[in-house]
C-alpha cells in the first residue's frame, strides 16, 4: 500500500517553519564559506582531465597548462656521480670543529662501500657570498657568486644509494628503467613552443653519457615522440645532412611527393593515431634538417660570449662542456621546452670523469670543479642578461649526496641518500633562499625533509601543471611522474 504521506522525511521537515529557516540559513552560510575559501585558494582543485588532449597529427603542438604558469621552460643541470653537498653548498661549522673525530653512532655504520672513518671537514673554505651572505665553498667560486639568484633545498633525500638507479630516480621518479623522464612528461603535457626543434633535448657531457644513459631522457611508456633528443656541441644530431649527390630541388620534390603519399595513406586510414604520430615525427625530422645546423652553429656567437663561457679553454673537456652550455642557451631561447645538461660521465670509470669521489676526493674534485664552474655560471648570467631567467626554471641537481666522514682507509666520501642539496633559480622561485637543513654534520635531513617526488611536483607546478592531474594509462592503471606521492614545496615559491 502507498504511504499515508508521500513526502520524504526531509520534505516533512521543510514544512516546519523553524526547520525551513534553519536549513535556509545553513545553506546560505555554506555558500558564503565556499566563497571565502575560494578567495583564499583553500578549496580543493576542481576535477579536470588527467590526460592532455593530443592531436595525433601534431603531437608536439603547444597545449594549455592546468593553471597560469610561472615558467615556460626548464634547464636541468645534472652533475653525474653524486656531487658532495658538504664540499659545495652545505656549510657545517660543527664538521669543521670535530674534524678527524668519530661521528657519534658511526662505530656500526656501514655505507655503500664499507665502514666509515672519521668526520672530515671540507678541504675548501666556505665564505659568505653576495648580499645574502650565503656560505658557499671556494670549490665553485663563479657559481658561488651567483648564490643570490639561487633557492637552495638543503633537505633533499633519495631512496637509493647506487648511481644508475639514483640517476633514474632523479630523472624519472623510479629507480628502475622503463619509466618516462621528467622532460618527457613535460613534453607530453605541454608540447613545444617551436615547430622545428625537439621539445626535449638531452645534452650529454663531452666525456660520454651518465651511468643510466638514455634512461635519463627516455619516454618510457609514453609515445616515443616525447623522448628526449640526445646531442651535444661535439656530436650534432646524426644523419641530418643531405647527400651531396642530391640537389636542393630534388630534395624538395622528394619531400613534397612523400607528403602526398602520407596524406593519401592517412586518408585511407582515418583515426589511426599511431600513423598520424609517425608522420608528424618524420615531418619534424625534415624540419630539423634545416634548423638543427643553425642552432648548433656556435660561430654565430661573439668572441666575448665565447670567452665568458670558456669555449676555447686549454682544458679541452672544460671547453667542450662550455660549448654544451652555450648550446643549451641557444636551444632555450628558441623555445625548447626542457633541456637536460649533463656534467660528468662514466666512460672513464669511478671518479675519473664524474663526481664519484670515493678514494681521492680533493684531487678529483679539483679536476671536475673548473669544468663545471665557469661555463655553468656564464650560462646562468647569460640567461639573466637576456631576460630568459624570468620564464625559465633552472634546476641544479645530482643523484644523491655524500657522507660527512671519509671512508675507512681512503680519502673520499661514500654515498649518502639521507640528505643532500639541490638548488633552483629563475622563474617562480625565491631568490637567496634556503629551505630545510641536514643535521650538524650534514648526514641526514632533519628540517623539512624533501623527496624527489616533491621536487618533481614543484617543477610541474611552476610550469602550470598539477602533478595529480597529469597521468597516462598504462598496464591497467593511471601512471604519474610522482607515482602516488608528492606535494608542492610551497615555501620555495616566490
Amino acid at each position: 500500500m502507498p504511504p499515508d504521506n508521500p513526502l520524504s522525511p526531509a520534505g516533512l521537515r521543510l514544512l516546519d517553519r523553524r526547520n525551513f529557516l534553519s536549513h535556509a540559513a545553513g545553506g546560505l552560510s555554506g555558500i558564503a564559506l565556499a566563497g571565502l575559501l575560494a578567495q583564499e585558494g583553500l578549496l580543493a582543485a576542481e576535477a579536470g582531465p588527467i590526460r592532455p588532449a593530443i592531436a595525433p597529427e601534431a603531437p608536439l603542438r603547444a597545449r594549455a597548462a592546468h593553471f597560469p604558469a610561472r615558467a615556460k621552460r626548464v634547464l636541468m643541470i645534472f652533475c653525474s656521480g653524486a656531487c658532495s653537498h658538504l664540499d659545495t653548498w652545505d656549510y657545517k661549522p660543527e664538521l669543521i670543529k670535530r674534524h678527524n673525530t668519530p661521528m657519534p653512532g658511526s662505530d656500526k655504520l656501514v655505507t655503500f662501500q664499507g665502514k666509515s672513518g672519521n668526520l672530515i671537514k671540507s678541504p675548501w673554505k666556505f665564505k659568505p657570498r653576495g648580499q645574502s651572505g650565503k656560505m658557499v665553498s671556494d670549490l665553485l667560486p663563479n657559481l658561488a657568486e651567483l648564490s643570490d639568484e639561487m633557492c637552495f633545498i638543503h633537505s633533499m633525500t633519495s631512496k637509493i644509494n647506487t648511481h644508475g638507479p639514483g640517476e633514474n630516480f632523479m630523472s624519472t621518479g623510479f629507480t628502475v628503467e622503463g619509466y618516462p623522464s621528467a622532460g618527457a612528461w613535460i613534453s607530453y603535457a605541454l608540447g613545444s613552443e617551436c615547430d622545428n626543434l625537439p621539445a626535449f633535448v638531452a645534452i650529454p657531457d663531452p666525456r660520454g653519457q651518465p651511468q643510466a644513459g638514455p634512461s635519463n631522457w627516455s619516454s618510457g611508456f609514453l609515445p616515443a615522440v616525447f623522448q628526449g633528443t640526445s646531442f651535444n656541441a661535439q656530436e650534432p644530431i646524426a644523419n641530418l645532412a643531405t647527400p651531396r649527390e642530391l640537389s636542393a630541388a630534388a630534395e624538395r620534390s622528394t619531400h613534397d611527393f612523400l607528403k602526398l603519399l602520407n596524406d593519401k595513406h592517412l586518408a585511407r586510414n582515418p583515426g589511426d593515431s599511431e600513423l598520424s604520430a609517425r608522420i608528424a615525427s618524420y615531418e619534424l625530422a625534415a624540419r630539423l634538417q634545416l634548423s638543427a645546423p643553425e642552432v648548433g652553429d656556435l660561430s654565430r656567437e661573439t668572441t666575448a660570449m665565447h670567452a665568458s663561457y670558456g669555449t676555447n679553454d686549454s682544458n679541452t673537456i672544460k671547453a667542450g662542456f662550455a660549448r654544451n652550455c652555450l648550446l643549451a642557451r641557444r636551444l632555450l631561447e628558441r623555445g625548447v621546452r626542457f633541456v637536460q645538461l649533463f656534467n660528468g660521465a662514466y666512460a672513464m670509470g669511478e671518479g675519473v670523469g664524474n663526481w664519484d669521489g670515493h678514494k681521492t676526493l680533493k684531487t678529483q674534485y679539483e679536476v671536475h670543479a673548473p669544468i663545471l664552474d665557469q661555463p655553468a655560471a656564464a650560462l646562468l648570467k647569460d640567461l639573466k642578461a637576456r631576460g630568459l631567467l624570468d620564464d625559465t626554471l633552472v634546476v641544479w641537481t645530482t643523484e644523491f649526496g655524500r657522507m660527512p666522514t671519509f671512508q675507512a682507509g681512503a680519502n673520499g666520501r661514500d654515498h649518502n641518500p639521507k640528505g643532500f642539496t639541490v638548488w633552483l633559480a629563475g622563474a617562480g622561485v625565491k631568490r637567496a633562499h634556503s629551505y630545510g637543513q641536514t643535521d650538524e654534520f650534514g648526514y641526514q635531513a632533519v628540517e623539512n625533509p624533501s623527496s624527489v617526488y616533491e621536487l618533481h611536483a614543484t617543477i610541474l607546478h611552476l610550469l602550470g601543471l598539477d602533478h595529480q592531474r597529469l597521468s597516462y594509462f598504462h598496464n591497467g592503471t593511471e601512471q604519474r611522474l610522482t607515482f602516488v606521492h608528492g606535494r608542492v614545496i610551497q615555501d620555495v615559491l616566490a
